[in-house]
């Protein structure tokens, strides 16, 4: 496999869209599963979940369409997460509970769509013409991102240039994949179809799944980016949604091609991400042996990271790789680590 630069991408990366944080995203689900009546009218929390959890009950013949019991596992999500690291971990500590599990993917899924339609890479569809407002992205790493990724690149060359990266992503949302896609159209002054198979030629992972495909991605479990869901959307979107032992199945073939790229990479670019053990464990390289650490490169946003953990992250590194690696923390945002490093990142 061709040498690659490979962009590990965390929440951090999407906050400069305007998307939350774990720490935010635990309030937004706090709030949407406080679901509460007066009698039979709801009174709080989220609409859309508790149709979707009835539409669950109905379709399964569970509890004689009784939604009491996911309830009671809503509230308890509620009341645990602020003692909970994210909602993953939440999750994963109650794993083998089906009902808190499904309580909380709806919840995610709904939180996240929301955060997309607040995001700075929203637009509303009223016109074949209405796109992103590239100039409010000033302030985040996407546009620095596409500049290098587009630097010294007719149209004609962007399919081979873009052979040359992989982006494993760590967030549900479809900001990376929605800002490409209408970027490239935009610059290049490319049809939408063109600009989607460009995107859809890179090779983009998300190992704990995201809120659906975007509708120029295929053709099924489809949603547009920021629209609110039905509950039978909701539903379906769920079930992409993977906790921490989901999605670090080490025999998926996701994992082994994540793994793949990570053995071939020359450069590793983390930006936004936090070094969760799990997640390193996730990335790790199918293949070590013969490697020159001299090769590779490691670049990684820091910000918020103290010096002593960033000497923990640096060993969970070199043990990526069985190696000591050049590897640079920056303490800056992912915007500033792109015009920063520029000449370091450039292809």
């Amino acid at each position: 496999m061709k040498k690659k630069t490979v962009f590990v991408i965390g929440a951090g990366a999407s906050k400069e869209a305007k998307l939350p944080t774990g720490y935010e995203l635990k309030g937004n689900i706090s709030r949407l599963l406080d679901i509460r009546f007066d009698w039979r009218d709801q009174k709080s929390g989220d609409y859309v979940i508790c149709q979707a959890l009835r539409l669950h009950v109905r379709e399964h013949k569970e509890h004689p369409g009784d939604i009491n019991p996911y309830i009671h596992e809503a509230w308890h999500i509620k009341d645990a997460l602020p003692q909970a690291i994210s909602i993953d971990n939440l999750i994963d500590a109650h794993r083998g509970n089906e009902k808190l599990a499904l309580c909380g993917k709806l919840a995610i899924v709904r939180s996240i769509l929301e955060a997309e339609k607040e995001s700075t890479l929203f637009f509303e569809r009223t016109r074949s013409d209405s796109n992103i407002n590239f100039a409010a992205l000033n302030n985040s790493w996407y546009l620095h991102f596409f500049q290098l990724l587009t630097e010294n690149c007719g149209a004609d060359d962007l399919e081979e240039r873009f052979r040359s990266i992989a982006l494993i992503i760590f967030n549900y949302d479809r900001c990376v994949e929605h800002f490409l896609r209408n970027a490239l159209q935009n610059y290049y002054r490319i049809s939408e179809a063109r600009a989607g198979e460009l995107v859809n030629s890179i090779d983009i992972f998300h190992p704990y799944g995201k809120v659906g495909l975007l509708p120029w991605q295929g053709t099924s479990n489809t949603m547009e980016f920021g629209v609110e869901p039905n509950p039978e959307q909701l539903l379906r979107l769920a079930q992409d949604i993977k906790t921490f032992t989901e999605g670090t199945d080490p025999d998926s073939s996701e994992i082994l091609a994540i793994r793949s790229h990570m053995s071939s990479a020359n450069r590793l670019v983390f930006i936004g991400f936090a070094f969760h053990k799990l997640n390193m464990k996730l990335i790790l390289p199918d293949n070590v042996e013969g490697i020159d650490a001299a090769t590779i490169k490691v670049f990684c946003t820091t910000l918020g990271i103290s010096e002593s953990d960033k000497e923990v992250v640096a060993e969970m590194i070199n043990e990526l790789y069985n190696c000591q690696l050049n590897i640079r923390m920056i303490n800056v945002t992912c915007n500033e680590l792109f015009t920063e490093y520029w000449r370091s990142l450039s292809f």
